[in-house]
């Protein structure tokens, strides 16, 4: 009898264990996360740095670059590289693809890809304009604005050196075109 009682009180902790496991496992931030207009993986613009690590099972941590306490950038511990998130007042408001990373949009756009592979991937949702530094030897930025009513105030940002994306962001606006990140 107290046998059978005990496998009746183990199993089902054994099973919430494993599927805890589980769980974290499927939504930490890895180089096959894939940015979407509004975060990564389980991230969400919006979210509190504790909700997102918390969302993610992956620690975020401060890159110590605070410009002022408004608008800092933090980075998941451990991977992937070339991955930072703005947080302004407190919140995710955009995720910033860099360093040659392997991350990519949901569409597969990704550092390296040229101008006409993104105007490709979002016909008719691609705006050009120069960019800030390089603008005047061919850079641009190509933002994709959505069709979608309820993404309107989402933004997916490609710098370009002219030929190639060389990085990439989405999120919030205005935040997601700073040009300049938190400065």
């Amino acid at each position: 009898m107290k046998i059978k009682f005990l496998t009746y009180l183990i199993s089902p902790l054994v099973i919430s264990v494993v599927a805890i496991g589980a769980t974290s496992a499927q939504t930490k931030i890895t180089n096959q996360s894939r940015l979407a207009i509004n975060g990564i993986g389980s991230i969400r613009v919006g979210m509190t740095v504790t909700e997102a690590s918390r969302a993610s099972g992956t620690k975020l941590v401060s890159s110590g670059d605070y410009i002022e306490k408004s608008c800092y950038y933090v980075q998941p511990q451990g991977a992937p590289k070339g991955l930072g998130f703005m947080v302004t007042e407190g919140r995710i408001a955009r995720v910033d693809v860099y360093n040659k990373s392997s991350v990519t949009t949901l569409s597969g756009a990704k550092i390296g890809d040229s101008e006409a592979r993104i105007k490709a991937l979002y016909p008719g949702q691609i705006k050009v304009s120069a960019h800030k530094y390089t603008g005047d030897s061919g850079g641009h930025y190509l933002t994709f604005v959505p069709k979608d009513k309820s993404d309107r105030n989402y933004r997916v940002v490609f710098e370009t050196d002219g030929k190639r994306v060389t990085n990439f962001r989405s999120g919030k606006l205005p935040e997601v075109e700073y040009v300049e990140g938190c400065s």
